[in-house]
């Protein structure tokens, strides 16, 4: 069984990619960590998928798709696996249909943790890191007891580039563009499962839970 997991920077989709894996017993195959996995270890996809990384920009399909490919043609996805983070465009959910249907598999369902703009916004934009020990913290979720200052090592807590509010509009924007054609795409062939990401992390998962052991019964 292939699950696809969709949602937007700060939707929670690790999070849930976790619970996922756990409940049906699959792998997790996440396009950040293959991408991660390739750099540091010098592949040649990886050589290639550094430059667009390293400005911030989408991996072109071509890199991305033949990362995964190579991925799920390992043993321990022969019967399924969760996708995370992939696909993100059109062009890679065809091609990636396309090559589980040569291997007579295709996509039970795909997830998508639903969560307006505004909440994305202020999820992403609320977070710091300590400058020494590299702790997460969030303005209103996980603050720290003296604010910019780290509870556990007094370090300095700054926020990355990466989540100031105007970095965050445009990944939100390049995610809504490009993504977003995907929920007609799966919809139409009746794959698409939505489930209210702003609600408690707790309880977003126990919807998914629900879905997937009844996706099981009917198995």
């Amino acid at each position: 069984m292939f699950f696809i997991l969709l949602g937007a920077p700060g939707a929670g989709k690790g999070t849930q990619a976790d619970i996922i894996v756990k409940e049906m017993s699959l792998p997790h195959v996440a396009s950040g960590d293959l991408f991660r996995h390739a750099l540091k270890n010098g592949t040649e996809l990886g050589k290639q998928a550094e430059s667009y990384m390293k400005a911030g920009n989408l991996v072109p399909d071509g890199i991305t798709i033949k990362m995964i490919l190579e991925r799920i043609a390992q043993p321990d996805c022969n019967d399924g696996c969760v996708f995370d983070g992939f696909p993100r465009t059109l062009d890679q959910a065809k091609a990636l249909d396309a090559a589980l249907e040569k291997q007579g598999k295709s996509i039970e369902k795909a997830i998508y943790i639903e969560v307006p703009e505004s909440a994305l916004l202020d999820r992403l934009t609320g977070r710091f890191v300590c400058r020494t020990c590299q702790t997460p913290y969030h303005k209103k979720n996980s603050p720290p007891k003296k604010e910019g200052v780290c509870d556990k090592c007094s370090g300095e807590l700054y926020q990355r580039a990466d989540d100031k509010e105007e970095t965050i509009k445009e990944r939100l924007k390049v995610y809504f563009a490009q993504t977003m054609p995907l929920l007609d795409y799966y919809n139409k062939k009746g794959r698409l499962f939505r489930v209210n990401g702003n609600q408690h992390i707790d309880q977003v998962g126990k919807d998914i839970v629900k879905f997937l052991r009844g996706l099981k019964q009917k198995k």
